[in-house]
């Protein structure tokens, strides 16, 4: 049997009021969840940057290993050409093993310049891995809150929200789809997902923008459905909401 205009109006308020109580639910959490992500982000942000700073700092104390290990081989060279140069027995072999000393003894300069090096990028880079470690705890801290309030919050409401949202959703069935669409798609573009509202004070209580009283008049008398010419809205009349509030 085909609804009556009154009998849709009805149903759609009945709908709004439902998800109305969602939404409210849903405020309640309000940013909490976002707010949850975002540290969740920043806290595995955080963890992939310390991990690259230990690895940063894992290689240039390997540098500086292998630094020293290149200083103590041309120590080694130099001792050994300086035992060779006692035996020379022309100054071609002569110059040719004191050059072998200076490279060597320039090999060892450039090392010991590059082991500073690596000191100082240590040191600058173990300061910024400390407190990347500090934030890190900071920001565990900051998450398992959030996590926590989240978590009371959503115990507290989440009974009520599922039964709200059942109901919302056997509510739906009673409605045609050619309307539920339109009532989904003002939900969606409305701030506050307000599809269906009521006049207050001569105005919708949607968008307060005034409604002619000839309008009124036709929404009280719930022949069809009426929509405000200004925000798109359903429009209901009062006396509508309280024959729902006493059913």
């Amino acid at each position: 049997m085909e609804q009556t205009v009154e009998q849709k109006l009805k149903a759609l308020y009945e709908l709004q009021n439902l998800h109305t109580k969602i939404d409210k639910i849903r405020q309640i959490r309000g940013e909490l969840p976002m707010e949850v992500a975002d540290l969740e982000d920043e806290v595995a942000g955080l963890e992939t940057r310390i991990q690259k700073i230990k690895a940063e700092l894992d290689d240039t104390e390997d540098a500086i290993v292998n630094r020293k290990n290149m200083i103590k081989d041309s120590q080694n060279l130099i001792k050994k050409y300086e035992t060779q140069l006692k035996d020379v027995k022309n100054n071609r072999e002569y110059d040719a093993l004191t050059k072998e000393v200076e490279i060597q003894n320039l090999e060892i300069q450039v090392c010991e310049k590059k082991i500073k090096e690596h000191g100082f990028e240590i040191a600058s880079k173990t300061e910024i891995y400390d407190q990347a470690l500090a934030n890190i705890e900071t920001r565990k801290g900051d998450l398992e809150l959030k996590k926590a309030e989240l978590e009371t919050i959503t115990s507290e409401t989440e009974k009520e929200e599922q039964g709200l949202v059942k109901k919302a959703e056997k509510a739906a069935t009673q409605i045609e789809e050619r309307l539920l669409t339109a009532y989904h798609r003002l939900r969606t573009n409305a701030v506050n997902g307000l599809a269906v509202v009521t006049i207050d004070r001569d105005s919708c209580s949607g968008c307060f923008n005034q409604i002619p009283p000839q309008r009124q008049l036709d929404i009280r008398q719930r022949k069809k459905v009426i929509v405000c010419e200004h925000c798109g809205r359903i429009l209901v009349d009062e006396a509508l909401t309280q024959e729902l509030a006493e059913a």
